[in-house]
Parts: structure tokens; sequence; C-alpha cells
């Protein structure tokens, strides 16, 4: 049994002892904490929550409701919805922050709480360590009978976000329904199935092929949309009859793509050619985490913006593009962020503007994945001992390539021309992960080796 406690919030897997796993106790502990901080940092009373589809949803959902009324705060509950759609109701609702209660992409046994402040947004972690210090104080105070937190829900904000994406001047309806688009989707049974299908309709999209899009949270397959998960789906597709297909993770703030052979279009570039068609309608910045390809960086300086890399993390991407008045960015794991909208990732509005922008170039998916710079990134990691210095390794590497770009925002990412290798160390375990982008995956992976060679020199001085 697991439990991890961040300053992004709470998450581990159901059952076991407290403290060890997410247990009801840890749970309440928690929303208490969160709930008083709420309170202390904003002033306002009143928090939005809502939850994915797996099973053990429910269950947290009232323990967290039932504490969150117990400090005295209202509650609006959202049901079953998107992570994105919780970010959006938070200012709509001007609420003093909010919880998403979803494991995302992990395994079915898992849960969690995520926490949004007052703007919708993940918290940061200065706030984060003041939470976690709340709770390690249970430093609560709850509210007397007359005094308890009202609640209500509300189911009418999937709907809300889906009118604000065709509200959107660069979301092309008729461009969309021209193209007369035949789209397969695979929502992991989960909320996806409660918010893909229905934008798509609403979008004009001619025929959808639904796959698993009942929101009961019994994962069809391993719900992080990752190649190797994807078999039935790119099945339906290589039969031709398809244009693309669609792939999101339980809580709809991440996209995978496949093209109408059924051959991923590829994580990393979900973001590519959105940024792509946002930076064709209007010249601006762009920002990805320094994990994530290159090629982000090059469509922008193709359209005259400039590209800025941020610390790993959807805070700290949101933070930078803030700081670079950025019109698009994301993540390199299908995350893509539209400050029109909202500073959050969301598959939603992802979807929205890809299919404009296949609409609009009138060419099969293939061939749009084939116009954009081909790199491949090889992912890995360094198991070490507990004892071993894992500062004094990074800096270790960062000496040996001084005379490279280096970068040390976030571990250290090393920069060989249009070449990279990215190391960070696990906040969590004695380990180093090393992502290395070259235009082959051999040479991605060669690189990579030879990082992780260094390494183990440096541990053996």
């Amino acid at each position: 049994m697991t439990l991890i406690k961040s300053i992004s919030g709470i998450r581990g897997t159901i059952g076991g002892s407290v403290g060890d796993s997410l247990t009801p106790v840890d749970a309440v502990k928690f929303a208490a904490a969160f709930g008083t901080w709420v309170k202390n940092k904003s002033g306002v009373a009143k928090i939005i929550i809502g939850r994915d589809a797996r099973p053990s949803g429910d269950m947290i959902s009232s323990l967290v409701s039932s504490t969150l009324r117990g400090l005295g705060i209202e509650v609006i509950d959202l049901g079953l919805s998107t992570t994105p759609t919780v970010e959006m109701a938070v200012p709509a609702e001007n609420a003093g922050g909010g919880i998403i209660l979803t494991a995302s992409h992990n395994p079915v046994q898992w849960n969690a709480l995520k926490l949004l402040n007052s703007k919708g947004e993940f918290i940061s972690g200065v706030d984060g360590k003041e939470v976690l210090e709340i709770a390690e104080n249970d430093d609560f105070d709850f509210a007397e009978v007359k005094a308890l937190g009202a609640y209500r829900q509300d189911n009418s904000y999937i709907q809300k976000h889906i009118n604000s994406i065709l509200e959107l001047p660069l979301v092309d309806v008729d461009a969309i329904r021209a193209a007369k688009f035949k789209v397969v989707v695979d929502c992991v049974n989960s909320t996806g199935g409660i918010s893909v299908p229905p934008l798509l309709e609403a979008l004009g999209v001619e025929e959808v092929h639904e796959l698993y899009c009942e929101p009961n949270g019994q994962f069809p397959h391993n719900p992080e949309p990752l190649p190797e998960h994807l078999g039935q789906i790119s099945g339906v597709l290589e039969n031709g009859n398809y244009d693309l297909g669609i792939v999101v993770d339980p809580d709809v703030d991440r996209l995978a793509l496949l093209s109408e052979d059924g051959t991923p279009f590829g994580e990393e570039y979900t973001l590519v050619a959105v940024a792509d068609y946002i930076l064709g309608e209007q010249v601006g910045n762009t920002v990805s985490n320094m994990s994530s390809t290159r090629a982000l960086r090059d469509v922008t300086e193709k359209h005259g913006g400039s590209y800025e890399a941020s610390a790993v993390g959807e805070v700290n991407v949101v933070e930078k593009m803030k700081a670079t008045n950025a019109i698009i960015g994301g993540e390199g794991n299908g995350g893509i962020i539209y400050p029109e909208l909202h500073y959050g990732r969301d598959a939603l509005v992802g979807i929205a503007l890809f299919l404009t922008h296949l609409a609009k170039r009138g060419m099969r998916m293939s061939m749009l994945r084939a116009s954009y710079p081909s790199y491949h990134i090889s992912k890995n990691k360094i198991d070490l001992s507990p004892e071993i210095d894992v500062d004094k390794v990074l800096e270790g590497i960062k000496n040996k390539y001084a005379q490279q770009p280096v970068n040390t925002v976030d571990g250290v990412k090393i920069e060989f021309d249009k070449e990279w290798v990215h190391l960070r160390k696990s906040n969590t375990e004695p380990i180093i992960r090393i992502y290395a982008e070259s235009g082959s995956l051999a040479t991605a992976e060669h690189l990579a080796q030879k990082i992780m060679t260094d390494i183990r020199e440096i541990v053996s001085e």
C-alpha cells in the first residue's frame, strides 16, 4: 500500500493502514487541512469538488464534502466531472478553491486529492507546504452545528465547459462540420465518456465510434494513454474507416491521438500540432517543460515566436507561461494549456483546436504528422542506493559537460545542438530519471546510455 503526500496534494492506494495508504482517515485529515488553508488564504468559505469515475470516488467524495462542511465551508459538488471542468468552475463560482478527486492515469486502486487555488489553478509549492504543515499539526477548528457549511450538487458544468470551448474564436465549428470527420474515441470508462462524445457532437463531427465511454470506473486497460496501451482502438482504425482516434486519461487532462491507419500520432506531438495552428493565427510565445520535445521550439521559431522551457510540473509550466505571455503551452504527455480558456491542461479544448487545425489543413493525420520535425525521446532511470548523494551526482554531470549549454532549473539538462539529455532526481525514490532526445530513437538511447555510464563512474569515484 502506498500514500504519497506532496505539495500538489495527496495520493495513494485504497485500503490498508492509516498513514500507509489513502484511508478514510487520511482523506478526512487532508481535506480538513486544505479547507482550513482555503479559509485562511482566500477568506472565502466555498470549495468546488468533482471526481473521476473510479470506484472509490463516491466514498472519498462523501468524506471530503462532509469534512469541508464540518469546517463551515459551502461545498458545490460537480459529481462526475473532469479536471479542467473543475478548474473552470472554481472562478466561475467565486470559490476559494477546489479539490479534484482523481489519481489521473494511475491504476484503479489509486485515488487522490488534487488541490486548486481560487483561480482554479494548482496550488504553488509554497502553498502546498502550508497545507502539509496544517495537516501535520492537526491545526483545524471545526464549526458548531448552526455554522455547518451548505452542500449542493451541480451537474451543469461539463456543458458549460463545452459551450465555452465553442465560443473560442479559433475553434471553427463550420470547418470541422464540413470535413465530415469520422472518429473513434477511447474514454477508458471514466468521465471522458460524458464529455468527449457530447463535445464531438457539438463540433459537428459526422460519426463517433465509442470505445469504453461508460463512466463506471472499470478501466479496460492501463489508463495511461501510451501507445502500448492502445491496441484495441488502433485495431479499429486499421480497417481504414475512420479519420483519427482520440484517447483521454480518466480525468481528461491528457490527450493522445492516433492516425487514420492506427499508428500513434505521438503524445509529444499533440501540443506541437495545436501550437502550430494557434501560432499560424497569431504571433506569440510558447512554453513546455524541460522533458518535452524540441519540436515545439522548432515550430514556435518557424512562426516567429519565442519558446521557453519550464521545470517539470503543470504549476511550473503555468508560471512560466504567465511570465512570458505565452499563448499556448503544456507538457509532452499530451497536456494542452490554452490561456484563452483557462490555465490548466485540458484535453477537451485540445480536441476542438486540433480538429479545427486538421480540417483547415485538409490533409490526413499521417500527412500532418509527417509535416513536423521528427524527434524521438528515450526515457530511462537509474537506481541508486539510498546513501548516494544524488545532488553530488548531478553536480558531477554538470561539470563534466560544462562546455555544452547546461540548464539547472530542474535537475540538469544538457544540449548538444538539436539533441538533449535531461536528468532529474525523484522526490520519493533514490533514482535519477534520464530523458534523451534525438532525430533517431537509436541515437537518443545511445545518448542516454552514455550519460548513465557517466553517472556510474561518478558514483564509483
